[in-house]
């Protein structure tokens, strides 16, 4: 079993105390990559190591007069260490701390993303060997189409997971960067050289070349990944909802013992929990338009992009977690109905043979109209008067003079039709390594 994160984790990673723990980090490493530089004392350097801390309540009520977050934080943090605190944030600009701690911030809840995520394959890569022969109708349109199975439809929302594990990485890689370049990313008072002393101290990469700030495309990468996983997720969500509809039953979320539907309705068991992260998903995608909005700032820099993303990256990196943690719970729960789904395979008299029979028709050498018209008036009278499509054909003598009854029965046959679809399934899951 992969290891699962607690819920707190993500959601941690956004707190007051954990930004200004990140920024007193970086600060640090300033100062180490300084000294190491000979640029500061070391006994400085063990002063501010052994006495540098903070406190939230005391930086805000600092921030009430100095209306900035940063000098409000140093100027608490200098309280703690006395007269060596003249060599922290030596040469920097606040943005060489807000945006390089926003980048570790990114990072490690884009870790816990990518943890979860292969927890969801695995939950779907399960699920979907074990109903990979399990027959189910196959509807486009909303309409009966062609079998395939309960197993490919989950094989399907598989690979896509893999693809957006591929995605979340690469969006982790993009913003795990760093910069301590000064006021408009010259290192006018430092240099490339302890830029990357600290990146590296931090577990990031220097940002090849950056203004006061990183550029917000990256930013804007990791925000589209988000959406696009949460979208992947309203998806699949949405197909369960479908399922459960009282006509369709062929799955269902877990309803628990105790568990009340509705107020007004006893009988009630709703999709509740797919509902939900359908709307998740929404807030996930609307914050994707904020962070691209974000990306165009004045000259090398303005402030515009930050009260939005200190709403947005905390919003839609938990509200993500929780969404694949909970798919990947109702997933583990879902409750499939092989019996319901053959029933409704059933219920379409044998429409959905419709191709399987002008292709036979072609094959004898019928154009291909002459054998769709004689297939289409068949069904549509199916249709109208129930009928099996079976049946109203081997009283067609038009179509019959093509094809004899025991062709006809092989063709309908659900032996050969099931006996068909599990080489294709076979084949598919061969091919997606399954």
């Amino acid at each position: 079993m992969i290891p699962r994160y607690s819920p707190k984790d993500i959601s941690a990673i956004w707190t007051e105390e954990a930004k200004f723990q990140r920024w007193l980090q970086l600060e640090i490493a300033a100062v180490e990559a300084r000294t190491e530089a000979g640029l500061v004392p070391e006994e400085a350097l063990v002063t501010i190591r052994e006495k540098a801390a903070f406190k939230v309540d005391e930086i805000l009520e600092i921030e009430k007069e100095t209306k900035h977050d940063v000098i409000a934080f140093l100027t608490n943090v200098a309280g703690y260490v006395g007269p060596e605190s003249r060599y922290i944030h030596e040469g920097l600009t606040s943005s060489d701390v807000v945006d390089t701690c926003l980048a570790m911030q990114m990072r490690d809840a884009g870790t816990i993303l990518i943890a979860d995520i292969e927890q969801l394959v695995a939950v779907l890569a399960r699920r979907a060997v074990e109903f990979k022969y399990t027959l189910e109708m196959g509807r486009t349109h909303g309409i009966h189409a062609e079998p395939t199975t309960f197993g490919l439809k989950l094989l399907l929302w598989h690979q896509e997971m893999l693809r957006n594990l591929e995605r979340m990485k690469k969006a982790v890689h993009t913003v795990s960067v760093g910069k301590i370049s000064g006021a408009v990313g010259t290192y006018q008072h430092l240099s490339p050289e302890i830029e990357a002393a600290v990146c590296s101290k931090l577990g990031l990469e220097p940002s090849p070349i950056s203004t006061q700030i990183l550029q917000r495309d990256r930013h804007a990468e990791f925000a589209t990944t988000l959406a696009i996983i949460a979208s992947s997720i309203e998806k699949f969500s949405v197909e369960l909802r479908h399922l459960q509809r009282t006509e369709v039953r062929e799955a269902e979320e877990y309803f628990s013992k105790g568990q009340k539907g509705s107020s007004a309705m006893p009988h009630k068991r709703n999709p509740i929990t797919f509902e939900r992260l359908s709307g998740l998903a929404r807030i996930v995608r609307s914050n994707s338009i904020a962070a691209m909005e974000n990306v165009a700032l004045w000259h090398e820099r303005d402030i515009s992009h930050s009260s939005v993303e200190r709403v947005i990256m905390p919003d839609s990196t938990t509200a993500l977690c929780y969404m694949l943690r909970t798919f990947s719970d109702s997933l583990e729960t879902l409750l499939v109905y092989p019996d319901r789904m053959e029933e409704n395979f059933n219920s379409s008299y044998g429409l959905t043979t419709s191709q399987t029979l002008l292709l036979a028709l072609t094959g004898k050498g019928l154009t291909r109209e002459d054998a769709y018209r004689m297939v289409q008036r068949n069904a549509m009278e199916s249709w109208a008067k129930k009928i099996h499509l079976r049946d109203l054909v081997l009283q067609d003598d038009e179509l019959m003079a093509h094809l004899s009854p025991d062709e006809i029965n092989d063709l309908f046959s659900f032996e050969n039709i099931l006996g068909k679809l599990k080489k294709s399934v076979d084949t598919i899951f061969k091919r997606n390594k399954l």
